[in-house]
């Protein structure tokens, strides 16, 4: 194992950088190659611990000044002078002397490194499935069991908890229930997406609900108190009179739940309705209206 040049790892051009730009540029690689974005890839998890390596110890001002001593010989001065580097001088003793700096006179073979290294433990691929559940059952939670199959072709079944007020297309994280790892690596997680569909009677709009309620054409007409169906209860509502089709009534702190301990609207969205079958005495009543109504809806004055 040769010299490490730990802020060439870090995509750093020198050792002349601040505490915070090493930071920095830890952070970006280290999301950048983690193993959770980047499962099966062996060459992405051997770039993840080369750069927490680094990290290590560049973030310690004590190691740091070691290294750049070991950093400014080996490759700044190099940069200066390329005849300064013994390229004579051994991988082995280059190795040695590198870690005996940082870490003291402990003897660490060649050997030793790659035995230690032959197998990398490899987390196991995460995997990703959906569920579908009513507006209802996401609103108050419910338990739910689901069968994936196996890459033997078995069949495993999983009981998940949803939670009360879980947000449309939310995932939840089931630890270890992915794929196996290889090498003593950690199994991958199980990523289940909920999709929260609508009913007939309730649509899911953010954190709002929306549901129609049908009235009849003197209600609309004289206005009306009536009973609308909202998640967890009936709730009273006036009907101002004049009200017309499509328009909507809001009721404040009604709706779903926001996930901050509050509540969307119920939107209610009026229709009005008329029989399809009149009696003789309705039927009347309509051509009695007919006649002494001077009202026009297909009228172009505003």
């Amino acid at each position: 194992m040769i010299f490490r040049d730990y802020y060439r790892i870090l995509e750093l051009d020198s050792s002349r950088v601040s505490m915070n730009q090493i930071k920095t540029a830890y952070r970006e690689l280290a999301k950048k190659y983690h193993p959770d974005v980047n499962v099966g890839n062996v060459r992405a998890e051997e770039r993840f611990k080369d750069i927490n390596e680094a990290y290590r110890v560049l973030s310690d001002s004590s190691s740091k000044k070691k290294y750049d001593r070991m950093w400014n010989a080996r490759v700044g001065n190099k940069k200066k002078n390329k005849n300064a580097v013994n390229e004579e001088e051994s991988e082995d003793s280059i190795f040695t002397e590198f870690f005996n700096l940082l870490f003291g006179s402990q003897k660490v073979s060649r050997d030793e490194t790659e035995i230690k290294h032959k197998k990398v433990p490899v987390k196991g691929e995460n995997i990703e499935t959906e569920i579908n559940i009513t507006i209802e059952e996401a609103f108050y939670g419910i338990e739910k069991r689901i069968s994936l199959r196996t890459v033997d072709g078995n069949l495993k079944t999983f009981s998940v908890k949803v939670p009360a007020g879980i947000r449309n297309k939310e995932k939840i994280r089931l630890i270890g229930q992915g794929k196996n790892g290889q090498n003593g690596g950690k199994s991958g997680d199980l990523f289940i997406k909920v999709n929260i569909l609508d009913t007939k009677k309730f649509k899911l709009q953010g954190c709002d609900i929306l549901v129609d309620l049908p009235i009849a054409p003197w209600e609309a007409a004289l206005g009306a108190r009536v009973s609308a169906s909202g998640l967890d209860e009936d709730i009273s509502i006036f009907i101002p009179p004049g009200m017309n089709s499509s328009e909507k009534v809001k009721i404040a702190g009604k709706g779903y739940k926001d996930g901050k301990g509050g509540r969307g609207d119920l939107i209610v969205n009026v229709k009005i309705t008329v029989p399809k079958q009149l009696s003789k005495e309705e039927k009347e009543l309509y051509e009695k209206l007919q006649e002494i109504s001077t009202y026009k809806p297909r009228s172009k004055e505003k």
